[in-house]
């Protein structure tokens, strides 16, 4: 029936005036603690667009420089004799004595063996193993490659997320793209440089003494200065402390020397090790290492036993606060090249945001002359009602605190036409039900009801396309189908609820009119 009770008509209003709040917050300056606006994405607010290769090789190299050690105690566990063990071109080699081929290949072909895993998950062994004559190749097998390399890429999609969430954007696109790269919008960041230079570095921190030696020997590595090319230290291999054992950083002023410094604070077991190194090194300098280049190498004065510590260096209070950003986020499985970027200026957002605008305008402004001229007043009440529709839209889209795409304005184009097409089913059903109902009241009401299967179906099946869209599709994609959604619900309920409440209403009202519709 068209009857509407009066808790159902107070329920309908309590929830359009809520959502139509929030969409109003959008176009009002207010600090209100309940504000919620849109967000707007990379293609409407500009920002940066970057897209990030995973080095693995630096991994490979890694990986087998690990595997070669476990090598080495393994068979000297067996007391297997082989020589001239070496890595080149990402493949281990060794020679032995032909009496132990067996033994050596069954070292890596045991199913059980934890030298070459793997075999229980894919019937497969991580490293490829190859005997000719006296002498053995290993390298990583398909397989192991790919495990090797899908987990660096998680890894590094990770740690990528976590420094762009330190920069405060809001809603970042991170995204897989193929095997190795990864797709990073920052809507609203305009500043490449910086940006490139947070995501690029791998935040590799080590702390390792300066040898005492005044030249490069076995043990040691002679490193630059970040700030200096020319100025370098020599210094022990052997890392007393890594970034791993860090659980916060931050940057702050030295209020003896005046300086911009960047504190941190270590784990139980990193305070431990970090007591008694700097208690064997009084009197020696502690190079502080980022990406094999020193920061700073300050002589130990006395024991550093609090589980925290300070670098020094010639820190702006950016710099330093990129660095602690870098440290708390966690070093990089692997270097990120940069294959592509680009900058999207905000004028440009605002020229998609103008022509979507446009769009939207004239589009509505057809939509209601063409009502109008059809339905009469009914029209006017269909126009009402679409009016609401997209400001619930935008009040939904506010409370999630959504972002906006420019496909997301097509999104909403389409839904005022979708909106429009509901009303029209509807209007015309009620057309066919008049010709053999004098009841005006019944006509109207079994033009909704009759109707409601077909406009159910219609919106339904499009919902379903778009929630496929947004699992499936990424980025701007999502945007269109984030609004496509929801102007569907928000169509069926302006058109179940509003419309039909304003049209029952009046056809109360002028149920004795010869016409209505």
């Amino acid at each position: 029936m068209l009857y509407f009770s009066k808790i159902r008509i107070s329920l309908i209003l309590i929830f359009t005036v809520i959502i139509s709040y929030f969409a109003f917050l959008n176009f009002i300056p207010s600090e209100n603690e309940f504000k919620r606006t849109i967000n707007l994405g990379l293609d409407l607010q500009g920002g940066s667009y970057l897209l990030l290769e995973v080095d693995n090789n630096p991994v490979i190299t890694q990986k087998l420089q690990n595997k070669l050690i476990e090598i080495k105690k393994e068979t000297k566990s067996k007391n297997l004799l082989i020589r001239n063990i070496k890595i080149e071109n990402q493949v281990i080699s060794f020679e032995f004595e032909q009496k132990i081929a067996n033994d050596i290949k069954e070292i890596f072909e045991d199913k059980k063996s934890e030298l070459n895993p793997y075999y229980s998950q894919f019937k497969t062994h991580q490293l490829d193993l190859e005997i000719e004559n006296d002498k053995t190749f290993i390298k990583f097998s398909d397989y192991g490659l790919v495990l090797l390399k899908n987990s660096s890429l998680d890894q590094a999609i990770e740690i990528v997320r976590r420094r762009v969430d330190e920069l405060g954007t809001n809603e970042p696109n991170i995204v897989k793209r193929g095997n190795n790269r990864i797709l990073v919008e920052l809507p609203g960041l305009n500043d490449p440089a910086r940006i490139k230079n947070l995501l690029g570095k791998t935040a590799n921190l080590t702390f390792q003494f300066v040898s005492k030696k005044s030249e490069e020997s076995f043990g040691t590595d002679k490193l630059k200065y970040d700030d200096n090319d020319d100025n370098f230290e020599i210094v022990s291999k052997r890392i007393v402390l890594s970034g791993e054992n860090l659980v916060d950083a931050s940057p702050s002023m030295n209020n003896q020397t005046n300086e911009t410094v960047v504190v941190f604070n270590l784990d139980r077991v990193g305070s431990k090790k970090f007591a008694k190194a700097t208690k064997n090194g009084v009197g020696r300098q502690l190079a502080i290492v980022l990406d094999k280049k020193i920061i700073s190498a300050p002589t130990i004065s006395e024991p550093i036993v609090g589980g925290s510590g300070q670098i020094t260096g010639n820190f702006t209070f950016q710099s330093a606060t990129d660095l602690a950003l870098l440290l708390r986020s966690g070093a990089l499985p692997a270097p990120l090249n940069i294959i592509e970027e680009r900058s999207v200026g905000p004028d440009l957002g605002k020229d998609s945001i103008r022509a979507g605008l446009i769009s939207l305008i004239i589009g509505f402004f057809l939509v209601i002359i063409f009502m109008i001229y059809k339905y009469k007043f009914f029209g006017l009440i269909a126009n009402s009602a679409l009016i609401i529709n997209l400001v619930l839209l935008v009040g939904i889209l506010s409370i999630f605190e959504a972002t906006l795409t420019l496909p997301g304005i097509a999104g909403i184009i389409l839904t005022v036409g979708m909106a429009v097409d509901a009303n029209v089913l509807i209007f015309e059903r009620i057309k066919e039900e008049m010709k053999d109902e004098k009841n005006k009241l019944i006509a109207f009401d079994a033009g909704y009801t009759k109707s409601r299967t077909t406009i159910l179906d219609a919106n339904i099946t499009t919902l379903i396309a778009a929630i496929i869209l947004f699992f499936m599709g990424s980025g701007p994609i999502k945007g269109f189908s984030i609004t496509l959604g929801i102007g569907i619900l928000t169509t069926l309920f302006t058109v179940y609820f509003i419309a039909r409440l304003l049209t029952s209403i009046y056809v109360v009202k002028n149920k004795d009119k010869e016409s209505l519709i």
